[in-house]
């Protein structure tokens, strides 16, 4: 019997030491109390640095609001922030300090889609879950990334606007400005393949440099066309130029719409009673938020007031809503005993069914937003109203202040 022993005790000292390899190597739940790290890079210096902030007091009101509340499954949230400084290669370099030195569970943030798309690369690259704020371009999302989720989407856009024009508006001929960016650019084309498909013609569809100060030239090309809305694919300093412009010069235009820069009470307080009648387009505002989510959306208009002594927006929101996310899907890991991976999260967000006053969220096989739908407002008496679509609205359109 002793020959037989001895054979035996090689493969129970190798059972022996891989028991203990998996044991010291495989992730374990986290200790209580253990805090969970966030990330967050933004534009928080540079040319688009007041939608940057905007979006980091969102998240940050988060987190915030999280630790209060006892923070994620009882673990305390700390949020580390990075500034971009609204460049692509600096993003890239934040996210990298924040996964390797910062150790974060998770990435949350960015605006535009030339900064979101380096982001969402070193997040499939590193395997850490990366939930964006302001993102549309659909070639992001075109190649599945597992890792890689967002609270918006251009058809959220597109499709109520091109619904309004058509059946509303009842337009049919229409001319789209817009900025040399890959979105703007995107937004565009969307448009007018949108609008083909509804029988209505693009007559004019003209791109320009982003920082362009004169719009004049563009302008005097709408009469001889017959146009008789105005789309601008550009952001919120391109906007105030062309309103200005407009009013200096009126085309007789039916309307003007501006999804990006108008929908700000900043922008009507800045531009004044130029802005009377314009369109614009949000997923959220004081106000206006999804059916059911009032008190919801009230009691964060109140805390966001007590903290930054300011009014919240819709790009606030964006940042607040991807936030809300993923610390709901890290929360949901933790409740399951499951250490929070970045492949435990990123499950977790994709099965993630969470109502928030922006949106229903849940996210189809690509990471996008399902639900994600803007709607159209028009400035009156410096207030913005919900005018489509009907079962949201909450005026009707003032078509004599529309004009142009």
């Amino acid at each position: 019997m002793q020959p037989q022993r001895s054979r035996q005790a090689p493969y129970v000292r190798l059972y022996t030491w891989l028991l203990v390899v998996l044991v010291f190597c495989s992730p374990l739940p986290l200790r209580a109390a253990q805090e969970i790290r966030l990330g967050e890079i933004n534009p928080l210096s540079g040319n688009l640095a007041k939608h940057g902030l905007e979006i980091h007091q969102g998240i940050l009101y988060a987190v915030e609001e999280a630790n209060a509340q006892g923070g994620v499954a009882g673990h305390p949230v700390e949020l580390l922030s990075r500034d971009d400084q609204s460049k692509p290669d600096v993003a890239v370099n934040q996210a990298q300090d924040l996964i390797f030195r910062g150790k974060v569970t998770g990435l949350v943030g960015g605006y535009v889609d030339s900064l979101v798309g380096p982001i969402s690369q070193q997040a499939a690259r590193h395997r850490v879950p990366y939930v964006a704020s302001a993102s549309l371009l659909q070639s992001i999302t075109g190649n599945k990334n597992p890792y890689f989720f967002r609270v918006s989407r251009l058809e959220g856009i597109v499709q109520p606007l091109c619904r309004f024009l058509t059946q509303t508006l009842k337009t049919r001929r229409v001319a789209v400005l817009y900025a040399a960016s890959p979105g703007a650019t995107e937004f565009s084309d969307s448009i007018r393949a949108n609008l083909r498909q509804m029988g209505n013609d693009t007559i004019l569809q003209e791109k320009f440099r982003p920082g362009l100060p004169d719009f004049s030239i563009f302008l005097l090309k709408l009469p001889p066309a017959q146009v008789e809305v105005l789309i601008s694919g550009g952001f919120y300093a391109d906007n105030m130029i062309l309103v200005r412009q407009l009013r200096e010069r009126p085309l007789g235009l039916k309307a003007f719409i501006a999804p990006w820069g108008v929908a700000y009470q900043s922008f009507i307080d800045e531009v004044g009673l130029a802005s009377e009648g314009l369109f614009g387009t949000c997923a959220w505002n004081p106000g206006i938020t999804q059916p059911g989510t009032e008190r919801a959306s009230q009691t964060f208009v109140e805390g966001f007031r007590k903290k930054f002594s300011k009014e919240p927006n819709t790009t606030t929101m964006h940042g607040y809503t991807c936030a809300r996310a993923l610390l709901a899907a890290i929360e949901n890991v933790l409740k399951e005993g499951v250490h929070p991976t970045g492949e435990a999260v990123s499950r977790a967000l994709a099965r993630l069914d969470l109502q928030l006053p922006m949106e229903r969220l849940t996210f189809d096989e690509h990471g996008d937003p399902q639900h994600y739908q803007q709607v159209i407002v028009q400035i009156q008496k410096q207030r913005l109203v919900v005018v489509y679509p009907p079962e949201r609205a909450t005026g009707q359109v003032d078509f004599s202040l529309a004009a142009r």
